[in-house]
């Protein structure tokens, strides 16, 4: 059974939206699989059809290079993030409390959810940790915001402002402060992982909730 949530990333991202199909879910799914084994660098469409058993025509069918099918992928993730922060704190009315929840929700983004069919959200946020600057660190960035192909990424930031907000009204950088913590989430994880000595969280089965305290922290003394 599929969850019910809609999410539509930017129809740019894609020439047929592989939701629509079954060979475009299973590209959805092999592709995080493949991309997060291989890297983005390494990745192609030729292996990725070999690995479903179709022609490399055919994933051309869906995306139009592998730049926008990663976009495609973190598009699904940001999105999913948000619709996680909205659930998980519907019915709370502590500023306080809701901020709290929503940064464990980032946090806890990376466990699967067997509702979920044809994404893995485990793997999928292993490839967000290990790739996703390389969707706009890139020099074609300012065009492709033109485009809108980041709008997810934004909502979810402007979802995480706004519980900011509800913590202190008169807090003067809440877009600052929530792409911080959207960041961070990801960024002092890879650290732990491959850069130890950039971070004084240890990557070890406490390494959330590690993050999350660093985190609580960080957002607790800013908006004091």
């Amino acid at each position: 059974m599929s969850i019910a949530i809609q999410i539509s990333p930017n129809s740019s991202l894609f020439v047929k939206d592989p939701q629509s199909t079954e060979t475009g879910r299973e590209m959805l799914r092999s592709s995080v699989a493949l991309m997060q084994e291989l890297g983005f660098e390494k990745f192609t469409f030729r292996k990725l059809a070999n690995k479903i058993g179709i022609s490399e025509i055919t994933v051309y069918r869906y995306f139009e290079n592998k730049h926008k099918l990663l976009l495609y992928l973190l598009s699904w993730y940001w999105e999913w993030v948000k619709y996680s922060i909205v659930f998980n704190t519907q019915n709370i009315e502590e500023g306080d409390k809701k901020l709290r929840i929503a940064i464990r929700t980032i946090i806890a983004s990376n466990k699967r959810n067997s509702l979920v069919e044809y994404i893995d959200e485990e793997k999928l946020y292993g490839l967000v940790v290990e790739e996703s600057v390389k969707a706009y660190h890139t020099k074609d960035v300012d065009a492709e915001n033109k485009e809108g192909l980041f709008l997810t990424l934004k909502s979810l930031k402007s979802e995480l402002a706004k519980i900011i907000l509800e913590v202190n009204p008169d807090y003067p950088f809440s877009n600052s402060l929530a792409s911080t913590i959207l960041e961070m989430s990801l960024r002092i994880r890879f650290f732990a992982e491959h850069l130890p000595s950039m971070s004084d969280i240890k990557n070890s089965d406490e390494i959330d909730e590690q993050l999350y305290l660093f985190i609580d922290q960080l957002a607790t003394t800013a908006l004091r």
